[in-house]
C-alpha cells in the first residue's frame, strides 16, 4: 500500500517541475494526458485483474502485480518524450490497480468480523504513509524527477521476495480458519464463507447483478467514483492549485505533505468509529464534512498556521471517506465475492480518479483552477453522500442459482 501511496503523489509532486522545465516536451495538455492515462491503467487493473484473486488466490496475484508495477515504474526514467512516459505509466498502472483491492481482500480474509473496518483503515494507512514519504522525498529530490521513479521502483522490487516468502495464501487456494472466515458483521448480518469454501458459487461481476447486490454495488461504486475523484484530484493538482492561489511552490509541496498526514490521522479515527457504529453513518458524516472543508479551502488564507490546519483537517475527512467505502464493501458482500466487489468498486472509482485530474487539469490550462477546483471537489463529496443514503446497512446473501448447484 505504501507503493500505491507513492504512485498517488508522485505525478503531483513532479508536474510543476516538468511544466516549468518543459522536460520531455511537457505542457499542461501533456501533463493532463500523463496523469489521465496513468489512472486508466490503474482502473483497468482494478476492474479486470483484481477479481482474479477470488479464483486464483491473493498471494501470487499480489506478488506478480507488485513486480510488474516496479519494473515499469523504473522504465519511466528512460522515456524520451511525453508519449513514451505516458505509455510506461499506463503499463505500471495495470499492475498497481489490482494491488489495493487484493490487499484489502487479503486483510479481510484474515480479520475477525468485529474489527474489519479497522483492518481496512490500518492497511490503508500504508497508502497515505507512502504519500507522506513521497512528499518528503519530493522536497529532497525535486527537480531531479527521474530519481523519484527510481526510488519507487526499487522499493517495489525489494519488497517482492518478502511478499512471496512471508505472506500466507488466502482466497481460493487456502482454507481460512472458521473463526476468521465467518461471523456476524458490525451491522448484524451474517458474513458468507470465504472463497476457499465458496463451493461452486458464482464468481465475477455477473454475481453482483443478482439480487440483492445490484443496489449496493451501484451505490458503493458511485461513492467510490466521487471519493477517488477527490483523492487523485487533490494529490495530483493540490500544489498547482495552491500555486495558482498565490502560495509559494515550497509551501504548496508542504501542504501536500500536511494533507496526507491528516489522512493517516483520519484513518485511525474512522476505523474505530466504523467498527463501533457501523460504516454507513460514519462514511456519510465523513463525506459531508469533506464537502464543508473543501469549500473552506477556496478562501485565500493569509495565516500560514490556519492554512496548514485547514488542509490537515481536510485530509482527515477526504481520504478516510474513500477508505470507509472499501470497509463497507467488506460488510455488505459475502467473502467469496469480496475481491470482485472491491475490484468493481475500485475500478469504477478509478474512472473518477481519471476524471478528477483531467477536469482539474483543464481548469489549470484555462487559468480557472482556483477557486473552481475546490468547488468541484466539494460538489463531488455531496454527490457521494446522496449515493450512499440509499445503500442498505447490510444485505443478505443471494440465493444459489442453478449454475451454482
Amino acid at each position: 500500500m505504501v507503493l500505491d501511496g507513492f504512485d498517488l503523489v508522485v505525478l503531483g509532486a513532479i508536474i510543476p517541475t516538468l511544466l516549468k522545465s518543459k522536460d520531455l516536451g511537457f505542457d499542461p495538455v501533456g501533463a493532463t494526458f500523463a496523469a489521465t492515462i496513468s489512472l486508466v491503467g490503474v482502473g483497468l487493473g482494478a476492474l479486470f485483474i483484481a477479481p482474479l484473486s477470488d479464483k486464483f488466490g491473493r498471494r501470487r496475484l499480489l506478488v506478480a502485480c507488485v513486480a510488474w508495477f516496479s519494473v515499469f515504474t523504473i522504465a519511466v526514467v528512460i522515456a524520451p518524450n511525453v508519449a513514451v512516459f505516458s505509455a510506461f505509466r499506463l503499463l505500471a498502472g495495470l499492475g498497481l490497480g489490482a494491488c489495493l483491492p487484493v490487499a484489502l481482500a487479503f486483510m479481510n480474509d484474515h480479520s475477525p468480523a468485529r474489527s474489519r473496518a479497522r483492518a481496512t483503515t490500518r492497511t490503508m494507512t500504508g497508502y497515505h504513509v507512502g504519500a507522506v514519504v513521497t512528499s518528503l522525498l519530493a522536497l529532497a529530490l525535486v527537480p531531479n524527477w527521474r530519481a523519484m521513479f527510481i526510488v519507487g521502483g526499487l522499493a517495489g522490487l525489494i519488497l517482492v521476495p518478502f511478499l512471496w516468502l512471508r505472506l500466507p495464501e488466502s482466497g481460493a487456494h487456502a482454507a481460512v480458519p472458521p473463526s476468521a472466515a465467518e461471523g456476524a458483521t458490525d451491522d448484524g448480518g451474517a458474513h458468507a464463507p470465504s472463497s476457499a469454501s465458496s463451493g461452486g458459487k458464482s464468481l465475477g461481476f455477473r454475481a453482483l447483478l443478482r439480487k440483492p447486490y445490484p443496489l449496493a454495488a451501484v451505490g458503493i461504486a458511485l461513492a467510490s467514483f466521487m471519493g477517488l475523484l477527490l483523492v487523485y484530484g487533490l494529490n495530483t493538482w493540490l500544489p498547482t492549485l495552491m500555486a495558482s492561489a498565490g502560495y509559494s511552490m515550497g509551501s504548496s509541496l508542504t501542504l501536500l505533505f500536511v494533507l496526507n498526514i491528516g489522512a493517516v490521522a483520519g484513518l485511525v479515527l474512522a476505523g474505530r468509529l466504523a467498527d463501533r457504529h457501523g460504516a454507513k453513518p460514519v462514511v456519510l458524516l465523513w463525506f459531508g464534512l469533506s464537502a464543508v472543508f473543501l469549500g473552506f479551502l477556496s478562501i485565500r488564507l493569509q495565516n500560514e498556521l490556519l492554512l496548514d490546519a485547514a488542509v490537515f483537517v481536510t485530509g482527515v475527512f477526504v481520504f478516510s471517506s474513500q477508505v470507509l467505502v472499501y470497509a463497507w464493501v467488506s460488510q455488505l458482500f459475502p467473502r467469496h465475492l469480496t475481491g470482485t466487489a472491491l475490484g468493481f468498486s475500485a475500478g469504477v472509482g478509478r474512472v473518477g480518479a481519471i476524471l478528477g485530474p483531467a477536469v482539474t487539469g483543464a481548469l489549470v490550462a484555462a487559468n480557472a483552477a482556483y477557486p473552481w477546483g475546490f468547488y468541484l471537489f466539494a460538489a463531488a463529496a455531496l454527490v457521494a453522500v446522496a449515493a450512499l443514503v440509499f445503500v442498505p446497512r447490510a444485505v443478505a446473501q443471494a440465493a444459489p442459482s442453478r449454475e451454482d448447484v
